[in-house]
């Protein structure tokens, strides 16, 4: 069992390769990589029981987009980014029609910055749903989106997935999008990417928190999950820098000497974290509502 953890695919099939030996084929898994408008994307697709046992995730397709051009300031570079992120949705197969509602639903705890990721985006998503059912002579070009921040166990006293669950039952969208905080095995890695998977999401899997899962199963409709990582846990950021280093063999255990495991986040958290929820939530809009313009986003939202 591999000691490091991510909620990456992407890096699922990483530390996959590093341990098997040179002519050894992935079962079950489909790899491939492209890039689009500057920024580089990998794309794993798990096909069957054999792929989703070898990398430890439930089989789907698995989008990871590299932010790079984000960090470096690139001119229209967050606008780009929007877009790819908005091609990527609508790549995926999911048969929705114009008039299909959608729920995107805004993972986490905002009281907690690297945590912030999911209620933050959502604040940047169109929310149409009342502006088409109460005035569907202006609106009707828009599609109905609701969007929602359910907040976290521990401050509601109820399960996310409950109230996602209970909002299903009641406005019947065709399609959940889950926005939530991921962990990743690397530093460089944080608040760079964005992972897009038609698998699902279990909220609090960021920070080892995991409880009731959103996924078709779970809701009755399909799941699209974004997640951005924002921390990495001690453990596994030290066994990379150790191997890196020639030392081999090492157990948590050995590391933590019986001390919490704790997470690291980037320094400048905050400002990574705004940039990337508005990126996010104008991508969602591209995707779900045709011939949107950033000022026609900046209006809506205003």
């Amino acid at each position: 069992m591999n000691q490091k953890r991510t909620d990456l695919a992407l890096e699922a099939h990483e530390m996959w390769k590093e341990t098997a030996a040179e002519t050894t084929k992935l079962a079950g898994v489909k790899a491939e990589e492209y890039d689009k408008d500057g920024f580089h994307i990998s794309k794993i697709e798990i096909l069957d029981e054999q792929g989703e046992k070898e990398l430890n995730k439930p089989r789907g397709k698995y989008v990871t987009i590299d932010l790079g051009p984000i960090n470096q300031r690139a001119a229209d570079a967050l606008q780009k980014a929007a877009n790819v992120i908005a091609d990527e949705l609508k790549a995926l197969p999911l048969s929705l029609k114009p008039d299909e509602p959608v729920l995107v639903a805004g993972l986490g705890n905002r009281n907690i910055t690297p945590d912030a990721i999911g209620p933050k985006a959502a604040e940047y998503v169109i929310a149409t749903r009342h502006l088409v059912t109460q005035m569907p002579d202006q609106f009707k070009g828009l599609r109905q989106v609701c969007a929602l921040t359910p907040g976290v166990l521990g401050l509601t006293g109820v399960e996310t997935g409950e109230i996602i669950k209970g909002v299903c039952e009641h406005i019947h969208p065709s399609l959940v999008i889950a926005v939530d905080a991921l962990a990743s095995r690397r530093l460089n890695r944080l608040c760079s990417t964005v992972q897009i998977s038609d698998t699902g999401i279990a909220p609090g899997s960021g920070v080892g928190n995991t409880r009731f899962e959103l996924t078709r199963d779970s809701l009755g409709v399909p799941v699209v999950a974004i997640g951005v990582p924002t921390v990495v846990d001690a453990v596994t950021l030290a066994l990379d820098i150790a191997e890196a280093a020639g030392v081999k063999n090492i157990t948590p255990d050995e590391l933590l000497k019986n001390e919490e495991n704790p997470i690291v986040t980037p320094k400048e958290i905050d400002r990574h974290i705004s940039e990337t929820a508005k990126m996010i939530g104008y991508g969602i809009d591209f995707a779900l509502q045709d011939n949107l313009s950033v000022s026609d986003i900046e209006l809506f939202l205003s």
